[in-house]
């Protein structure tokens, strides 16, 4: 019989194996992941999990994901495909002819900012898909804001 050599050296940095399990949560940050799992640990679906760990990244990595950034979703859910652009608004003050003749946006001063849109996806995510309440989901991410957490070397960084 043969034996098949098997090269343990992977060409990526990372050395870890599949997680085999009935639910996970993919982040960068584990305390997110954790939020997101504690949903779906007390009966929430994928989505109160992915808006769980997304409110929490806002805390515990904001360079990733802060509460004034935009938000997009694509949803499966009763048989059919749902998407979300929360990309933010415009201002109600705001002049569509304050760009006339340029080709693009500017990308100095606040005349290209819009209404960050991530609020709103989630508030919008836990009603119309997600099965606790805004409060509960949001639990993890205040209880990081409140009670302070172990910054990761890499935000420190």
């Amino acid at each position: 019989m043969t034996s098949v050599p098997f090269d343990y050296a992977w060409p990526y940095p990372s050395q870890r194996m599949p997680v085999f399990a009935a639910n996970c949560v993919a982040t960068s940050q584990p305390l997110a992941a954790q939020a997101g799992l504690e949903m779906l640990r007390i009966g929430g679906n994928a989505i109160d999990a992915a808006v769980a760990t997304a409110m929490a990244l806002t805390v515990v990595e904001p360079t990733s994901n802060g509460i004034g950034s935009d938000a997009f979703a694509l949803v499966w859910s009763g048989g059919g495909l749902h998407g979300l652009n929360a990309s933010g608004r415009a201002p109600n003050e705001f002049d569509i002819t304050a760009f006339s003749g340029d080709d693009t946006i500017p990308r100095d001063g606040w005349a290209g900012v819009t209404t960050p849109g991530a609020v709103s996806a989630w508030v919008e995510l836990i009603t119309r898909f997600g099965t606790l309440p805004l409060s509960r989901v949001a639990e993890p991410a205040i209880r990081y804001a409140r009670e302070g957490f172990l910054v990761s070397p890499q935000t420190a960084y």
